[in-house]
C-alpha cells in the first residue's frame, strides 16, 4: 500500500492517543468522537481533535463556539524569469503535476494544484524559484461538556489537507495543557489527510456500517492500519439495520474484536441533530476500553 511520502517523517509516539476513523463516510465516526469524549470526561482530562478538516462539525454536535487561535500557512513557488533556465527539473520534480513545462515557454505554475511540498525550490539548479505565503487552513480552540476542542479547518479549494492535519498535530504538542487522553477524530477514508491522523496513535475504533459499501471501506482502512500497525478494534453502527454478517466476516477474517454495536435508535438520531452528545451503554463499553489504554 502506498503511504504519501508527505506522511512517511516520524512523529512521536502519544501513550494516550486514540484515533476514531472509518472507511467510509457517514458511518458515525463524528458521532462516536463526540460521545466518547464526553464519556471519558466523567473521569479523565479529554482532548478531543476534530482533524475531518474537510468537514469538521464536532463542534457542532457539542455545542460549542470556536475561536480561532492560528492561521496554517503554505509555501508557493514563485518563478524568476529572468534566472530561470528552461530546464524542466522543477516540472519532473513535482509530484503533483502543479507545473508544466515546454522548452519554448519555460514552467508555468498551477497555484490549485499545489501542495507547497517546496520540491520544486530544491531541485531547481540556478534558485529561480522563490516563495510566497497563502493561507491553506486555520485552527480553532473551544471547550464544552467537559471536553477541550481543538477543530482544524481546510480553507475552501485547497486540494491537500494533511498539512491542516500536521498543523493541528504540532499545535497540539504546544500546548501547556497535559491530558490524560487525546482522541482523533479523522476523516474518511484511506488519503493522506487520514494517514496523517492515525499513524502515531495507540489505538483506533473503526466506525463500521453493515452495508456492502461500508463493507468494502471497512477492509480498506482495516488494511492502513495494519500497515501502520495500528491496533483496530470495530465498532458496528446502525447495528441490525443490515447484514450484519458483512462486518462480522470481516472481523472473524482479521481476528479482530468488535467491540461494541451501536443501534439505530430515534432517541441517538435526535441527540445527534440536536448538538446533544449520545449517551448508550455501548459508548460506555467503548469508553471502558479506553480506558485501558491510559498510562
Amino acid at each position: 500500500m502506498h503511504l504519501c511520502r508527505e506522511n512517511s517523517q516520524k512523529h512521536p509516539v502519544t501513550k494516550t492517543r486514540i484515533a476514531v476513523t472509518g472507511g467510509k463516510g457517514g458511518t458515525g465516526k463524528s458521532m462516536l468522537s463526540t460521545a466518547l469524549a464526553v464519556e471519558l470526561a466523567k473521569r479523565h482530562s479529554v482532548l478531543l481533535a476534530d482533524v475531518d478538516v474537510d468537514c469538521p462539525d464536532d463542534h457542532l454536535i457539542l455545542s460549542i463556539e470556536r475561536e480561532k487561535i492560528k492561521d496554517v500557512e503554505q509555501d508557493l513557488p514563485v518563478i524568476d524569469r529572468e534566472k530561470c533556465i528552461k530546464c524542466g527539473k522543477c516540472a519532473d520534480a513535482c509530484r503533483e503535476n502543479a507545473i508544466i513545462f515546454s522548452k519554448e515557454t519555460g514552467p508555468r505554475f498551477i497555484e490549485d494544484q499545489c501542495t507547497g511540498c517546496t520540491a520544486c525550490m530544491i531541485a531547481c539548479p540556478v534558485d529561480a524559484i522563490g516563495r510566497k505565503k497563502r493561507i491553506s487552513g486555520r485552527i480553532y480552540r473551544g471547550k464544552g461538556n467537559g471536553v477541550e476542542l481543538l477543530s482544524a479547518e481546510i480553507e475552501p479549494g485547497q486540494k491537500e489537507g494533511s498539512p491542516i492535519v500536521n498543523s493541528a498535530k504540532e499545535t497540539l504538542s504546544g500546548m501547556k495543557n497535559k491530558w490524560e487522553i487525546e482522541i482523533m477524530d479523522t476523516a474518511a477514508g484511506t488519503h493522506c489527510t487520514v494517514i496523517s491522523a492515525v499513524r502515531d496513535c495507540s489505538a483506533a475504533f473503526v466506525v463500521g456500517e453493515a452495508t456492502p459499501l461500508g463493507a468494502h471501506d471497512l477492509e480498506l482502512i482495516l488494511e492502513l492500519l495494519s500497515v501502520l500497525g495500528v491496533p483496530a478494534y470495530i465498532v458496528m453502527n446502525k447495528a441490525g439495520t443490515g447484514d450484519d454478517s458483512l462486518i462480522e466476516d470481516i472481523a472473524k477474517k482479521r481476528g479482530l474484536e468488535i467491540v461494541a454495536r451501536i443501534p439505530y435508535s430515534r432517541e441517538i438520531a435526535e441527540a445527534y441533530s440536536q448538538g446533544r452528545p449520545v449517551e448508550h451503554p455501548e459508548i460506555e463499553k467503548i469508553a471502558e476500553i479506553a480506558r485501558k489504554m491510559i498510562k
